[in-house]
């Protein structure tokens, strides 16, 4: 496992911090762990709690001062979360009283904890892999179902045994490669090249399908970009709110009022979107309204998925191309207002043209069908307890190990090196793997890990 060799946080030290946001409110829960932790609580505990994992009402001193009345836990190590005794004190909420509280085992010889020192200690005490990690800071951040579903697939191992397996796989054909080198003459004869050729072949498939949901682990990370565009006017800030459910943009009758452009995330169930209510596109001598432009311009260059918007069929198509030149995203044709189509108009729609109305709320659900329909094909569908690559580091090892294989593929299927040598590309994808997951020791991996945790996680 990961060694602390490197770290200036030192494992000997017990520590101390709040783990709950700050701010008023009925509890807050102050977290005590260390190898001195039962020793430093029990200075400042009215009562020793008879059972560990059973939660005690008691009394909390600083010297002869009563603190507070709190709920007191105790989880020896190693069946703790952080692998070390640890004690949790559930208090009163607010400002005050939790902070006296750790001001007290401060005191006592605790040290404040660094931001995410409780699951870098459970890492480095094997309780949790880096990628297991990772997930609770995902969790923790999550905006959505899917990404709520996806750090706990991930926290329960999901993605760290796929690893493991192809780590297994890798070191299995390593395997192979050393015995053909060094048993050549024994009974079985050479090991038939085509065994080891279809076991490159699997691990290849096996990383190029893990490579193939790192778009939609983006996409669930951090939510697809639905950018509303179209001329002043069309209802594009309307429909912003009709989708957002609630009046976040200004709406009036008069063209150019959305000067910048406004986000909000909502969650369709399937897919996390950033629904973004751009100023109206069209040519404008006003230096202000003109820098809103630039604004949606950029939006629209980094779209997922872009809402074309417009009031008639008959610029419908004016939108569209007016769009795609700032845009390489899926374009979805809206029609604004579906509530005052004339008969007329209303039948030269093409099918591809999704009517909706924000007065009546007809058609948005058709909408936002459509835009996950769109980022289905765009990214490829979310299959439930499918690993999925969340973050740049992920996709980066992956890439390393596939492209490593590629290199051993090419030197045995084409025979210009040893086989000894050729190898070596399948140790450098071993390695690749065993950095991701956390078996090799990489203080700087886990300092960038940890490094957006919050303190007291």
């Amino acid at each position: 496992m990961i060694s602390a060799g490197r770290s200036v946080l030192k494992l000997e030290d017990t520590i101390v911090a709040i783990s709950s946001a700050p701010g008023r409110g009925a509890v807050a829960l102050v977290r005590l762990s260390g190898p001195d932790a039962f020793k430093i609580a029990a200075k400042h505990l009215g009562l020793w709690p008879p059972e560990s994992r059973v939660t005690h009402l008691c009394d909390v001193f600083d010297g002869d001062q009563r603190l507070d009345q709190a709920l007191i836990t105790l989880f020896p190590g190693p069946n703790s979360f952080t692998g070390d005794d640890t004690v949790e004190f559930s208090t009163h909420g607010g400002y005050l009283i939790p902070s006296t509280i750790v001001a007290a085992l401060i005191s006592s010889g605790a040290r404040q904890a660094s931001a995410g020192e409780f699951t870098r200690r459970a890492v480095l005490n094997g309780k949790l892999d880096i990628l297991q990690a990772e997930a609770i800071g995902d969790l923790i951040d999550a905006q959505s179902h899917v990404m709520q579903r996806t750090a706990l697939d991930q926290l329960d191992g999901g993605l760290s045994r796929r690893l493991l397996s192809l780590r297994n796989d890798l070191i299995g054909l390593e395997a192979l490669i050393a015995y053909d080198v060094d048993f050549p003459e024994e009974d079985d004869g050479p090991i038939p090249r085509e065994r080891i050729d279809q076991a490159v072949e699997g691990i290849t498939s096996s990383l190029e399908a893990l490579l193939a949901t790192a778009s939609a682990g983006e996409v669930i990370r951090d939510g697809a970009i639905v950018v509303i565009a179209g001329p002043p006017n069309v209802g594009k800030s309307s429909l912003f709110n009709a989708l957002l459910g609630r009046s976040r943009a200004i709406v009036t009758e008069i063209p150019g009022t959305t000067r910048d452009a406004l986000e909000a995330v909502i969650d369709t169930g399937k897919w996390p979107l950033r629904l973004v209510d751009t100023a109206g596109l069209r040519e404008t001598k006003d230096r202000i309204e003109r820098l809103g432009i630039e604004v949606s311009e950029r939006y629209l260059a980094g779209a997922h998925v872009v809402l074309a918007c417009a009031e008639d069929s008959s610029s419908l198509e004016g939108t569209i191309s007016l769009v795609s030149h700032n845009s390489t995203a899926p374009i979805l044709a809206v029609r604004t207002k579906a509530d005052l189509v004339s008969t007329g108009d209303h039948y030269t729609l093409s099918e591809d043209v999704i009517s909706v109305s924000a007065e009546t709320g007809s058609g948005l659900q058709e909408l936002l069908a459509a835009i996950d329909d769109s980022l289905d094909t765009r990214h490829g569908e979310i299959v439930p307890d499918l690993p999925v690559l969340t973050r740049a580091r992920h996709s980066k090892a992956i890439r390393t190990a596939h492209s490593e294989l590629e290199g051993f593929k090419q030197a045995w299927r084409e025979e210009k090196l040893p086989a000894t040598i050729a190898a070596v590309h399948l140790r450098t994808a071993v390695y690749a793997l065993e950095e991701l997951i956390g078996a090799v020791e990489v203080e700087d991996v886990l300092d960038r890990v940890f490094s957006s945790f919050c303190v007291g996680k």
